[in-house]
């Protein structure tokens, strides 16, 4: 494999930063996933727009290069991927060793990919079968304390609530995906997705003006779903509410649309509402990058 580091291609085992790196001291540095569908960067602006927003709430807006999406061609180009999944870092790159920074940044860029398979109607999923889903008790970060909307490398609090549900498998196999609520007790998402569920009034999320970061699958699926004219709410949901749905899912850029099979051990499932926006998404990447 060759990654794009600092500009340039390098073969993945000089694919390195400094020590010192601020994103690596600190986890002062903002990242994106995504993924490519036949070459392209699926829903690219978007992904390019969150970025650059991190780096504002950072400080170092001036740090996302103005050919990042050149670097994304350059490294699907030199790996010869067409489907990937592309994982892009700016960080504020090596200053002197002290929290505060400083006003001049000379930013690390890099992008790495590595390859899935393909998607749309003929393709397949990268999960093999519906999600597991365990409520833990680390709870999000509040927004007064670190911006839910910033994606950066301090991911410590979804980190601590996989670790539970390592824990609570006690040596056996850990659910697929925890499940945070936030300091009052609300659903807000899991440690790298989204949360919906399926009630009969319609389709429910847990609201934006909760402590969550808003994916861009998210916004897809609820693009999706009103215009198919179902219902859609977004608002403060008690764990109750997940636990009695007709039906739930995931969402992220890699695993897509992914139905959750249970709730803490309690069976959710998929339904017809899940399978229709799964084909729904599935028609329109088939329709934009095939």
């Amino acid at each position: 494999m060759q990654y794009h580091v600092n500009g340039t291609l390098v073969p993945e085992d000089e694919a390195t930063v400094s020590v010192r790196d601020r994103g690596f001291m600190y986890g002062d540095a903002a990242f994106e996933t995504l993924r490519a569908y036949g070459g392209e960067p699926f829903r690219w602006d978007a992904h390019r727009e969150r970025l650059q927003r991190t780096a504002e709430t950072l400080g170092f807006a001036d740090a996302v290069p103005e050919d990042l999406g050149e670097r994304v061609d350059e490294t699907l180009a030199a790996n010869d991927l067409e489907e990937a999944y592309i994982r892009l870092s700016v960080t504020r790159g090596v200053q002197p060793g002290k929290l505060t920074p400083g006003a001049d940044v000379d930013p690390t860029v890099v992008v790495i990919c590595k390859e899935l398979p393909r998607g749309g109607l003929d393709g397949e999923r990268i999960w093999d079968e519906p999600a597991s889903v365990q409520t833990v008790r680390t709870r999000r970060i509040p927004g007064e304390a670190v911006p839910a909307d910033a994606k950066t490398h301090n991911y410590l609090n979804g980190i601590l609530g996989r670790l539970e549900l390592r824990k609570a498998a006690a040596g056996g196999e850990p659910a697929d995906e925890c499940l945070i609520r936030d300091t009052d007790g609300n659903l807000a998402e899991g440690a790298t997705s989204n949360l919906f569920f399926v009630t009969d009034n319609g389709l429910r999320t847990p609201s934006t003006d909760l402590d969550l970061l808003p994916g861009v699958t998210r916004d897809v699926v609820m693009d999706i779903a009103r215009g198919e004219d179902f219902p859609v709410e977004t608002g403060h949901y008690s764990l109750d509410a997940l636990r009695d749905a007709d039906e739930a899912f995931l969402t992220n850029s890699t695993w897509e649309i992914r139905p959750i099979a249970t709730v803490d051990g309690i069976s959710v499932g998929s339904g017809p509402m899940t399978k229709l926006l799964q084909r729904l998404f599935d028609e329109r990447i088939e329709e934009r990058h095939y």
